[in-house]
């Protein structure tokens, strides 16, 4: 019998097939002693596992390329992470085997993040995947991850390491559905970048039998169960006729009366290129640089390391607009060169431009680095600052591009709601605004975007987020400046034109979502679009602003 399951839709498509779950092992290892002339032995069993573990998700991160190895690579940090392997060799000096001490230093630890509030604990899922991966090696026992079959089928989990998230064959998992995670979460962004439907925050999504038939709708969220005939074909039906329109869309990003809102997209280095080129992009609306800073967490990379990086990407756009966010480190990517190992609450802390600030010599050497890389290209570089609160913090960004000889634009995000109430006052320094919808909604609602429980107050359509959309943009209009989103808020067609209605001026997303958007943005009018954010923001919940939005484009 059909029924139907709704969660939170985070990547487009509709995906049928058998329902397939991620294995689990059995993972902790007995609590058995060893004799003390074996502790050296044994510490040295636990650092070869950490190395080939650490190994092992760099390799996977170089595999899979662009924000999925910026992602890993953090993991392998994790691994590393000096702290947690002097733990693990006290422990081992007083009895414990490798195993034992791994799993029980890393439960310790785990246990000071679920207690460290709402944003420490969304770390949990990445130190428990890191952990099983090293006691599994010391275990010799396979690694629990991803079904071997022969045949398509639709992946159910608990939750998704990026591990496991970034090199899924496409070919084989036609969809994914998770109990845990959010829109914004790891692994929503790599499953749009794969371009694999998903859907996020399922209760009970583990209680689905192996082997029953599921339809997924990575648009609406919607799970049906044992779908009808009927059902199937019109889930197909709609497929392709999505499909359709998505290859008859072409050029630029506009409405159907003409208004430009230009399509970007958000790279997290040249990898991700040939993607944002094959899809149309008319740029980069985001390049994330952490990318470069993660290989060695100890030291900045060199400046012509960095020259070479970023070269490659400018050159991919000739006359073209680049955005560059220089180096966003702390919080869930924490740099031992860079950012305080102590603080209680790094996503209140020392993050970002903050980051940066405190060590200009690090910012100086990006900013000259992205100067030399843009000599003799025609292409239009912008460079942007993360986590800005205030005018102080875009006027010390700005003398910072001035002081390296930059010359491009330069902007600040809005990622924090300070930002956004005082936009007009930043815009007052810079030249251009750009969006992170992720952590505005983060900061906006207190709610992180890794942790499940929160997934309602993370969606973008939540009208007080829309309010702080607004505020920047009508500050950016009045001041003659742009205004863009780069968070993942751009991704969805729908929301789309309710950005544009709001006054947003260009659009950046994962190079997958850029055919969707043009295609939806391209059957309406601007004043639809207007019409459109206007019922949005007077709504009370995302539910109902989604609602509001879909009558009054549809003509409801």
């Amino acid at each position: 019998m059909e029924t139907t399951l709704r969660g939170v839709g985070v990547s487009h498509g509709v995906a049928i097939g058998e329902v397939r779950h991620m294995g689990t092992a059995v993972l902790e290892p007995p609590a058995k002693q060893i004799a003390a002339e074996d502790a050296e032995r044994e510490q040295g069993r636990a650092r070869q596992a950490v190395e080939a573990v650490a190994a092992d998700l760099i390799a996977r991160g170089n595999l899979a390329g662009g924000e999925a190895q910026a992602v890993l690579e953090a993991q392998a940090m994790i691994a590393q992470d000096p702290e947690l392997i002097a733990d693990v060799d006290r422990r081992i000096a007083v009895g414990s085997t490798a195993e034992r001490g791994i799993y029980d230093a890393f439960s310790h630890y785990r246990e000071l993040l679920a207690g460290a509030g709402e944003y420490m604990a969304g770390r949990v899922a990445d130190l428990d995947d890191v952990r099983n991966r090293i006691v599994a090696r010391l275990l010799g026992v396979p690694m629990p991850g991803v079904p071997d079959s022969d045949e398509p089928y639709v992946l159910i989990a608990r939750d998704l390491a990026p591990a496991d998230t970034a090199l899924l064959d496409p070919a084989l998992v036609l969809g994914f559905v998770t109990e845990e995670g959010g829109p914004t979460s790891h692994s929503a962004i790599l499953a749009r970048a794969l371009g694999v439907p998903a859907v996020v925050a399922l209760p009970g999504a583990g209680e689905l039998a192996e082997g029953t038939v599921v339809a997924v709708d990575g648009s609406t969220g919607e799970i049906f169960v044992d779908p009808s005939a009927e059902k199937r074909a019109s889930l197909e039906a709609a497929a392709a006729e999505r499909k359709a329109a998505l290859a008859a869309s072409t050029g630029p990003g506009a409405t159907s009366d003409g208004h430009k809102v230009p399509l970007l997209a958000n790279i997290g280095g040249p990898a991700d290129v040939p993607a944002a080129v094959e899809a149309g992009a008319e740029g980069v609306g985001l390049f994330r640089t952490e990318f470069l800073f993660l290989d060695d967490s100890a030291h900045a990379p060199s400046e012509e390391k960095q020259v070479e990086a970023y070269r490659k990407v400018l050159e991919a756009f000739p006359e073209g607009r680049v955005v560059v966010r220089v180096l966003d480190a702390g919080a869930d990517k924490p740099l031992d060169f860079l950012t305080p190992a102590d603080e209680p609450n790094p996503a209140l802390g020392v993050r970002g431009l903050r980051s940066l600030l405190d060590h200009p010599e690090v910012l100086r050497t990006q900013l000259t680095a992205l100067a030399k890389a843009s000599e003799g290209l025609p292409v239009y570089l912008e460079v942007m600052a993360p986590m800005v609160a205030d005018r102080a913090d875009a006027k010390a960004f700005a003398d910072a591009c001035r002081e390296a000889g930059l010359q491009a634009k330069f902007g600040a995000m809005v990622e924090i709601p300070s930002a956004a109430l005082r936009a007009r006052s930043v815009l007052q320094e810079v030249e251009f605004l750009s969006l992170g919808t992720n952590d505005l909604a983060q900061y906006t609602f207190a709610a992180d975007r890794q942790v499940g429980a929160v997934s309602r107050l993370q969606d973008p359509w939540q009208p007080a987020l829309l309010d702080l959309v607004a505020l920047s943009a009508e500050a950016a209009k009045a001041e003659g400046k742009s205004c863009g989103v780069c968070g993942e808020a751009a991704s969805d067609p729908l929301l789309a034109c309710v950005l544009t209605g709001l006054g947003v001026t260009s659009l950046s997303m994962g190079a997958a979502s850029i055919p969707y958007v043009r295609a939806t943005l391209g059957k309406y009018t601007l004043a639809q679009c207007e019409r459109a954010a206007a019922a949005a923001r007077a709504a009370d919940s995302a539910d109902e602003a989604r609602n509001a939005a879909q009558a009054v484009l549809s003509g409801e």
